[in-house]
């Protein structure tokens, strides 16, 4: 009797700690199909000579893609462009982001209309957003040249689009202008997190405005900071729409990342095989730049007082 209500009660806890993975498994099982077979795909497409375009003829290359890319005469100002539009991208959307919402924390008559009005362009799609600024910084009939000639800064129109250098600008502006509210809304959420009573301790402490950032407010949203800006750096360094609507890599690459060369490797060329090598480093630097990232800013620590 004793042996039965033993074994009872082990298969008992057995099943209460084979209770959590019974309920993630679905998830796990959809990740998998949605997610795993296509990562594996990719990683199998970039070791073969994989063209649409002869489907017949797919073959094992071992190494030629990679080979291909390192050596394409493009890498290296893909990589340059990649780096600077994420950094200036991250950079802006984060400082204005901070700002706006440290704005937002205060209380002023009207907030919830200006919260609604300044987290808007995260409703937008990116496409709405590409076709948006394509069509307002198009050198002949945009509004932004037109604006600048009646304030008397141009005299001629500017080939926004059509200049390197600036055909990358504008799609950084663009990227700015969409990514400015997820800074925005989960930094506002972290602030009006902050318990109100270390204000007051610290008002009666004599402590100024500049000082409580640092030392009180900073601290207790740095956890949201370092998430938000990973999380941002990933998905914008994994874009492609805005440039392939608004510029379409152009003029002669100037505006090309590597998401983007990717993307027209795949879809242009047909050459999943290259595009597949492109998505692999792609992987690889982020997964790297996510660990490094995570153990300089200490994020296992932050938030601990």
């Amino acid at each position: 009797m004793s042996s039965k209500k033993s074994g009872s009660k082990l298969s008992l806890q057995t099943r209460r700690k084979l209770q959590p993975y019974f309920y993630i498994a679905p998830v796990m099982i959809l990740l998998l199909l949605m997610f795993g077979y296509p990562l594996i795909k990719s990683i199998i497409m970039s070791f073969q000579d994989y063209k649409l375009s002869r489907l017949d003829k797919v073959s094992w290359n071992n190494f030629k893609n990679y080979a291909a890319m390192f050596s394409d005469k493009n890498f290296g100002l893909l990589l340059k462009n990649s780096l600077l539009y994420v950094i200036s991208a991250v950079l802006a959307q984060f400082l204005l982001g901070l700002g706006l919402a440290l704005t937002l924390n205060g209380k002023f008559k009207g907030r919830g209309i200006y919260q609604s009005i300044v987290f808007l362009p995260w409703a937008f799609s990116a496409f709405v957003v590409g076709l948006l600024f394509r069509w307002s910084f198009n050198g002949e009939y945009g509004v932004v040249n037109d604006v600048l000639k009646k304030l008397g800064l141009i005299d001629t129109g500017i080939s926004w689009l059509g200049t390197p250098g600036l055909s990358l600008l504008v799609v950084i502006f663009a990227m700015i202008w969409i990514g400015i509210p997820f800074f925005g809304i989960n930094i506002l959420a972290a602030l009006q997190s902050v318990p109100s009573d270390i204000y007051e301790a610290a008002d009666m402490d004599g402590c100024g405005t500049i000082r409580k950032f640092f030392t009180l407010t900073l601290p207790y949203i740095k956890p949201t900071i370092i998430m938000t800006i990973l999380l941002r750096t990933i998905w914008i360094f994994n874009s492609f729409d805005l440039v392939v609507i608004i510029t379409e890599g152009g003029p002669a690459n100037y505006s090309q990342t590597l998401p983007s060369y990717m993307y027209t490797q795949a879809f242009a060329s047909y050459d999943f095989g290259l595009a597949g090598a492109f998505g692999v480093l792609l992987m690889v630097i982020l997964t790297l730049y996510a660990l490094i990232f995570l153990r300089i800013t200490k994020y296992d620590k932050a938030g601990d007082f």
